[in-house]
């Protein structure tokens, strides 16, 4: 099927709207297109770019992963393949639409993968849950606070030594045109607000950089063992700095 360039930047508008239970932030429902858009910016790739983040993560068989904000479940079903039967993975998004096409890719795979309509700002989880939170292209769609509350939930259900692994586009910038520049036009972070906004929930900032593919920018972020967390809401409470 021939594609022309009107077209394409048509698909990442389609289906964009506000939740309607008014979650605030931004919420894809057309499933299918998200997924055909993604393909045209990967160039086909899109598998061996999810297999790179997996590799980025360091995860492991075995481990509990989490996918926030999973869309059509692509990563979330790399993420079992690495796992293996020992390990679990959950995905949440605000979008049911996403969620169908996730669960059905996940059947056809033949793989066990929980998924949850939720909100990133309020995880339907246990606290110390998961030894590795995905969190891929979708905090350019919180406004400021949601963002902090969904990195302050991020942290909650981390596991003491747990690792959350975010991607986002950079901020945009005068020289960014095309299908990219549109795909992400409601906005980005500059990776130095990417390492507060996580730092600020008391975790530990591993790595960060530019990776080499369309101007995305990623963060690995650890949960320390031991008493940290309560050094953080103690450093909250009175305004000291974190043991």
């Amino acid at each position: 099927m021939y594609i022309t360039h009107r077209q394409e930047l048509d698909m990442v508008e389609i289906g964009s709207q506000e939740p309607a239970d008014h979650t605030p932030g931004l919420t894809l429902h057309a499933a299918f297109l998200y997924d055909l858009t993604v393909w045209l910016m990967t160039l086909g790739r899109e598998r061996n770019f999810r297999e790179k983040l997996l590799r980025l993560a360091g995860l492991k068989p075995g481990e509990t992963v989490l996918d926030v904000g999973c869309g059509t479940g692509s990563l979330a079903i790399a993420a079992k393949r690495w796992v293996g039967p020992a390990g679990s993975v959950f995905g949440i998004d605000a979008s049911p639409e996403m969620l169908a096409r996730a669960q059905k890719k996940a059947r056809k795979a033949g793989l066990d993968i929980i998924f949850h309509t939720a909100a990133a700002q309020a995880l339907p989880f246990d606290q110390g849950k998961f030894d590795l939170v995905l969190n891929t292209l979708m905090l350019h769609h919180l406004p400021r606070k949601s963002r902090e509350q969904c990195a302050q939930e991020i942290s909650r259900v981390l596991k003491p030594g747990g690792c959350v692994l975010v991607l986002e586009f950079s901020a945009p910038g005068g020289n960014q045109h095309g299908l990219l520049s549109r795909f992400h036009r409601h906005g980005g972070m500059s990776l130095g607000d990417m390492i507060a906004l996580f730092r600020g929930q008391g975790l530990h900032i591993k790595d960060s950089g530019e990776l080499d593919f369309a101007g995305m920018q990623f963060l690995i972020a650890t949960r320390a063992a031991g008493h940290r967390g309560m050094c953080i809401e103690l450093a909250r409470n009175t305004n000291s700095l974190p043991c």
